[in-house]
């Protein structure tokens, strides 16, 4: 595989202007991921999410996840454990694993998070009510992003 340096610079800059802290572009079944901290090339099939108007408001899913303040310390905070699409449901139009109020047991599934086309439960390390759902069904999330807090 031949590696386009002047790719992975610009797409370094872009990090630089936009804030973010990951950036991954695709073309056929090559991809070059470009993160903070590090460079990745990976040769996998992705999903590419187009950005019609970066300047557009985020959708609904995606602002409600950054108006409630919650980290990673928070007492009760489900952190995901990797870089993938979370899902609320086991498939499209069944009841979400767990919502605001419902009772969870330690090990039952919260989410499904796939990456890299491997679906990855996630589940209660703890009993508890969830309190906070902080993200949406189908939205991508990354290392460390709070998922949801049990109280």
């Amino acid at each position: 595989m031949k590696i386009d340096k002047a790719a992975i610079r610009q797409l370094a800059e872009l990090l630089d202007e936009t804030g973010l802290t990951e950036i991954e572009v695709a073309e056929g079944e090559s991809a070059i991921r470009v993160a903070r901290g590090g460079v990745a090339v990976a040769s996998a099939p992705v999903h590419a999410f187009p950005i019609s108007d970066p300047g557009a408001p985020l959708p609904a899913t995606m602002e409600i996840a950054h108006k409630v303040p919650a980290s990673a310390t928070t007492p009760g905070a489900v952190v995901s454990p990797m870089v993938g699409t979370v899902y609320m449901s086991a498939e499209p139009g069944k009841p979400a694993f767990a919502s605001v109020g419902s009772k969870v047991k330690a090990g039952d599934t919260l989410v499904i998070i796939e990456a890299m086309k491997v679906m990855n439960p996630i589940k209660a390390e703890k009993a508890g009510t969830v309190t906070q759902i902080l993200v949406g069904d189908a939205q991508p999330v990354e290392f460390g992003e709070v998922l949801m807090v049990i109280e």
